[in-house]
């Protein structure tokens, strides 16, 4: 039997709301059909945004407390919704999935490490997809530092991750002239990733936390460990299937 290709993609909130203010189940649909159409030669593991979007949508807190508390409630309660969307929608294409909660200090642990290690591989190999998010109710490194990219980078490096695919609302990373000139080009390929550098314009997401200089920094993190990068623009439908084909621009990060 021909070994499949592991690949672990990071989908973030902008993504998954389709930049709206609500959590679009077209687009959870799009991603089950894609992994659906390529579970004969790939596997897949994805680390998925959108806890704090999906809670957004149910409630409303109120508290004298601003800032990261409230932010740590609202993916408590949006948390278990979200799981339910991707496991409702994931079942009606065959796909069966599981929530996996990981702390960034799960990885400085070399027990954390190998048990993350034991059990994602146990449910791969049972047809499983982890679906993996930070465990936002007693970690904030995400809701602060950045839209589960580093997380995804880590994960793919600890799993030895053939692909490293991080989903976001561009078209890849821009030239820096073309962003300034308003014509966006996409630079297709890295070859030189110090070249990368030079052109990366820092900007926030509207939904996540991240930005395109996060999505970097992982990618940079996955480099470490030879694993390729691509930064594929996954509003549009069919965005992994496409990029497989060649028929969308988007970024490699060799």
């Amino acid at each position: 039997m021909q070994k499949k290709k592991r690949i672990l993609l990071k989908v973030g909130s902008n993504t998954l709301t389709k930049e709206t203010d609500n959590i679009s189940r077209g687009k959870i649909e799009d991603i089950a059909n894609q992994i659906a159409k390529l579970q004969d030669t790939c596997e897949f593991i994805i680390v998925s945004s959108g806890a704090i979007a999906v809670a957004k949508q149910f409630v409303k807190l109120e508290s004298k407390q601003k800032g990261v508390f409230v932010k740590q409630a609202l993916a408590s309660i949006g948390q278990p919704h979200l799981i339910r969307i991707y496991q409702e929608i994931f079942r009606e294409y065959g796909l069966l999935t599981s929530q996996c909660l990981l702390s960034y200090s799960d990885f400085e642990k070399e027990q954390s490490r190998t048990n993350i290690v034991n059990t994602i591989n146990v449910l791969v190999n049972n047809n499983y997809i982890p679906i993996i998010n930070e465990n936002d109710t007693v970690a904030t490194d995400e809701i602060k530092f950045g839209d589960n990219d580093k997380l995804g980078a880590l994960t793919a490096s600890l799993l030895k991750a053939d692909l490293f695919i991080i989903a976001t609302n561009t078209n890849g990373v821009y030239t820096k002239e073309s962003i300034e000139n308003e014509a966006p080009r996409t630079i297709e390929l890295v070859e030189d990733f110090d070249e990368l550098l030079k052109q990366v314009v820092n900007s926030k997401s509207t939904h996540g936390s991240g930005g395109m200089q996060s999505k970097i920094e992982a990618a940079s993190l996955a480099r470490e460990s030879n694993i390729e990068t691509w930064i594929v623009n996954g509003i549009e439908d069919n965005f992994i299937t496409n990029a497989f084909e060649n028929k969308v621009p988007f970024t490699k990060i060799k």
